[in-house]
């Protein structure tokens, strides 16, 4: 069984290129557009890995591991543009932060 993955950007074109890439290397993809849709597809779906956007509208992916964090020991790599040291200590103080 393929390990799964759930893929949560608002961005069409970087979420379809990660989507492929992560296919073609054997992994089962879900995708989400926000950190709302990504909590519910998280809790029903239990991805063994999830790949978060920071910066989403709706639920932003600080939000999001607020909400889903402190509930999972899953790992969560966590994408953005963002470079401030103090964006960097809030990812690691809400979980695990792979840059």
């Amino acid at each position: 069984m393929a390990k799964s993955i759930l893929l949560v950007d608002d961005d069409s074109g970087i979420r379809n290129m990660l989507k492929a890439t992560l296919t073609q290397e054997g992994f089962s993809v879900l995708t989400t557009l926000n950190g709302r849709e990504a909590i519910f597809t998280a809790r029903e779906e239990v991805p063994d890995l999830i790949i978060l956007d920071l910066m989403m509208p709706e639920m932003s992916g600080f939000e999001f591991m607020r909400v889903y964090g402190p509930d999972s020991s899953k790992l969560v790599i966590m994408l953005t543009a963002k470079v401030a040291e103090a964006d960097k200590v809030l990812g690691l103080e809400l979980g695990r932060m792979i840059m």
